[in-house]
């Protein structure tokens, strides 16, 4: 029986994918097993980097419309809330690969990426207000992405935006060709995988720190505190510098 989640590790690269085409819908089981995959990633001292894509046309649809009725919205609703809570502590940069319609709690999975390749057919949108509910997840992290002004946009009208559009909403990182989509995005993946995963772990703990609500005063704070603490503690940051001033390529140790 399909999970409808595959998982596998490319060098150091780690591959998420929804697998459950045309639609890729998210029930409460394929939310628990893309919980323990990440759970099993981030326990892998060797992966640098993820990047979560989707087979088919179709990044997903959303959640199962039917689970969202009582009793069962409880547990798709606690499973979505989990994985979240989890992405949003995840240690690694995680990338997004987005093609096709992107909708619903599809969308509020890929708004805990860090970074978004959207293909030039890809479709934004929470579209929940027009089944009388609202987008929970979404409406937490939209205003921080986009704005409260556009947040609003999004999550009152329920209409769905273009990559482009996104993008200019600072939703996505980059907008590709369809057919660039796989390669460009695994290209992204294995650049930042180039680079040690101790520093990428920091440096996914600094930029946490930078988009929390917080003072400007006490990010500066704690992130110095990260690089004089953490950082440094590491043998890659010694490594690293030690390699430029002697002009040679780094080895890394990932600690």
């Amino acid at each position: 029986m399909t999970t409808g989640v595959e998982t596998w590790v490319e060098g150091r690269v780690a591959r998420v994918r929804l697998n459950q085409p045309p639609l890729n819908i998210l029930t409460a089981g394929v939310l628990d097993h893309l919980a323990l995959s990440f759970q099993r990633i981030a326990a892998d001292p060797h992966v640098r980097v993820v990047l979560l894509d989707a087979a088919g046309n179709d990044f997903s649809a959303g959640a199962d419309v039917a689970e969202h009725l009582p009793p069962a919205h409880r547990d798709l609703i606690v499973a979505f809330r989990d994985l979240l809570l989890q992405l949003e502590e995840f240690p690694l940069p995680l990338l997004a690969a987005v093609r096709g319609r992107c909708l619903g709690g599809g969308f509020e999975l890929v708004q805990l990426c860090d970074l978004v390749v959207a293909g030039e057919s890809a479709r934004f949108g929470q579209p929940e207000i027009a089944l009388g509910v609202i987008a929970p997840f979404a409406s937490a992290s939209l205003p921080r992405l986009a704005g409260r002004a556009r947040a609003a946009a999004l999550l009152f009208a329920g209409d769905t935006v273009t990559a482009s559009e996104a993008q200019n909403l600072g939703l996505v990182s980059s907008v590709v060709p369809d057919d660039d989509l796989e390669p460009r995005s695994v290209a992204l993946a294995q650049r930042i995988a180039e680079h040690s995963a101790a520093a990428l772990r920091i440096a996914k703990r600094a930029l946490r720190i930078g988009a929390e609500t917080c003072t400007r005063r006490a990010g500066l704070e704690v992130c110095a505190d990260l690089y004089l603490g953490p950082l440094m503690e590491t043998r890659d940051a010694v490594e690293g510098l030690r390699a430029f001033l002697e002009k040679r390529r780094p080895t890394w140790v990932d600690g």
